[in-house]
C-alpha cells in the first residue's frame, strides 16, 4: 500500500463524485449539464465524469477559443467529445474580447485573461439557460486555495466536482478513468496567452504545493 497521503482509491472517488454529480443536478430539478471544455486535463475529467453521470446525450461541451488559443487545445477538447459522444459547439471569443481590449491599449496580460475568462463563463450561463442544464465547473482544490482562478470567470459554475481533489489527484483519477493521455501528460495551462503554464504563473510545481497544502489544509499543520 502506499504511503503517499495524497494517493487516492479511484474507483470509490468516481463512484462519489459521479453519484454526486447525479444527485445535485436533478435535486435541482435538472438533467443536463453543459462544460467549458478548454482541451485541459481538469475540464476533461469533468466531462468524464458529468457524461458518466447524466448520460453523453445530457452534456454540452463548449470550446471557446480566443485567436491566440493553442491548435492543441481544440484538439485535444475534441478528443475528448469523440471519446465520450457529448454534444459539442464551438464559440469563438475574439470577436467578443477584442473591442474591449482596443479601449484599453496598454492593457496587461492579467486584465485580458480575466476578461477572457469571464466571457467565456458569460457564454456558458448563457447556453446553460439555452440548454436548460446546470454550468458543471473544474476548479479543483490546488486552485481553489491558492487562489489561481478568475472570480466571476472559471471559478463560477453551479457544481464542482473536483473542488476537493488536488491536481495530484485529478491526474490519479484521469488515468484511472480513460481521459486520453496525451492530455494528463502536457504541462497544465490556461491557454490564455501563448506559452504560458500554471506552474510558470504560480513559481512551483502542484507535486510539491500539493504536499505543502495537505498538510497546511488537511492535518491543519502550523505554517512554523
Amino acid at each position: 500500500m502506499s504511503n503517499d497521503p495524497l494517493r487516492i482509491d479511484t474507483e470509490v472517488v468516481e463512484l462519489v463524485l459521479r453519484r454526486f454529480l447525479h444527485d445535485e443536478i436533478t435535486k435541482a430539478g435538472f438533467s443536463r449539464g453543459v462544460i467549458g471544455l478548454s482541451g485541459g486535463i481538469d475540464s476533461a475529467l469533468s466531462c468524464f465524469l458529468a457524461a458518466a453521470a447524466l448520460g453523453p446525450e445530457n452534456i454540452l461541451a463548449l470550446r471557446m477559443p480566443y485567436k491566440d488559443s493553442s491548435q492543441d487545445s481544440l484538439d485535444h477538447a475534441q478528443l475528448v467529445v469523440d471519446e465520450l459522444g457529448v454534444t459539442c459547439e464551438t464559440i469563438n471569443i475574439t470577436s467578443i474580447v477584442s473591442p474591449l481590449f482596443s479601449k484599453s491599449p496598454g492593457m496587461d496580460a492579467n486584465r485580458r485573461g480575466n476578461i477572457m475568462a469571464r466571457t467565456r463563463m458569460t457564454i456558458l450561463y448563457d447556453r446553460s439557460a439555452a440548454w436548460q442544464g446546470l454550468v458543471i465547473g473544474s476548479s479543483n482544490k490546488s486552485e481553489l486555495l491558492l487562489g489561481y482562478g478568475t472570480l466571476f470567470g472559471d471559478l463560477a459554475s453551479a457544481v464542482n466536482p473536483l473542488g476537493d481533489l488536488y491536481k495530484t489527484q485529478v491526474r490519479q483519477l484521469a488515468t484511472a478513468i480513460g481521459v486520453p493521455p496525451v492530455i494528463i501528460e502536457k504541462e497544465p495551462s490556461a491557454d490564455l496567452i501563448p506559452g504560458q503554464t500554471d506552474e510558470g504563473d504560480l513559481g512551483f510545481s502542484y507535486a510539491d504545493v500539493d504536499q505543502i497544502l495537505y498538510l497546511l489544509v488537511d492535518r491543519r499543520f502550523s505554517p512554523e
